[in-house]
């Protein structure tokens, strides 16, 4: 078992720049592929970023509407997975997650949210001018 506690999110105004930071505690984060989703009022939850655990060769993946704005890093020594987030839209606005799941799942199953065993409470990201 694994507890996960994101860092507090915030205001942005668009175009700006915010760190999102996770901890994770429990186990060795290096066993585990660690993700982030987000949810925006009245929507599903979306994915956003993937970092595959280093015996799993360690890609990391993004949802097509962050990539070349948003990047995932892991530090398994200090057990974080951060995601930085740039050139932020309205659209961006939301709770994000960070989620974590042991194994080899596929890029595909990365991506969705019922493959992950284990979630953060989540943080608010609210981007507005």
């Amino acid at each position: 078992q694994i507890q996960l506690r994101e860092s507090a999110g915030g205001w942005v105004q668009p175009g700006g720049s915010l760190r999102l930071s996770c901890v994770v505690s429990g186990r060795a984060l290096s066993n585990f592929n660690l993700g982030w989703f987000r949810q925006a009022p009245g929507k599903e939850r979306e994915f956003v970023a993937a970092f595959r655990r280093s015996g799993g060769g360690g890609m990391t993946y993004y949802g097509d509407s962050v990539k070349g704005r948003f990047t995932i890093s892991r530090d398994n020594a200090r057990s974080t997975v951060d995601l930085q987030m740039n050139y932020l839209k309205f659209e961006d606005t939301g709770v994000y997650y960070c989620a974590a799941t042991s194994g080899s799942p596929t890029s595909s199953y990365l991506r969705r949210e019922d493959t992950y065993e284990y979630w953060g409470q989540g943080t608010q990201v609210t981007v507005s001018s």
